[in-house]
């Protein structure tokens, strides 16, 4: 799997071949069945009002520009128990552990 490919969409401006919907990549998922969306957020209008993201399979989306918007977390130093840099600090609860 191209998971590095997938998470250098994040924070590119894109815009989706379908619906011509634009925006910035702010969020990617990998799910169960195999799909990797891109949460697409699009600019504040000219009132200042968000409109709202809109989820997309990454194989529609266009890269409008070269560089992302800002520089994206390094992701191999965060923590699991929300974002703090360094190493984990918590074990991962026994819920999450694999049962075989």
């Amino acid at each position: 799997m191209k998971i590095k490919e997938h998470l250098s969409l994040l924070g590119m401006k894109v815009q989706d071949r379908v619906t011509l919907f634009a925006g910035i990549v702010t969020s990617i998922t990998f799910d169960l069945y195999g799909c990797i969306q891109a949460l697409v957020t699009p600019r504040q209008d000219s009132e200042g009002k968000q409109s709202e993201s809109g989820w997309y399979d990454v194989s529609r989306l266009k890269v409008l520009g070269k560089k992302p918007i800002m520089e994206v977390p390094d992701y191999d130093s965060l923590s699991i128990s929300g974002g703090e840099k360094g190493p984990q600090k918590k074990p991962i609860p026994q819920r999450y552990k694999n049962s075989d």
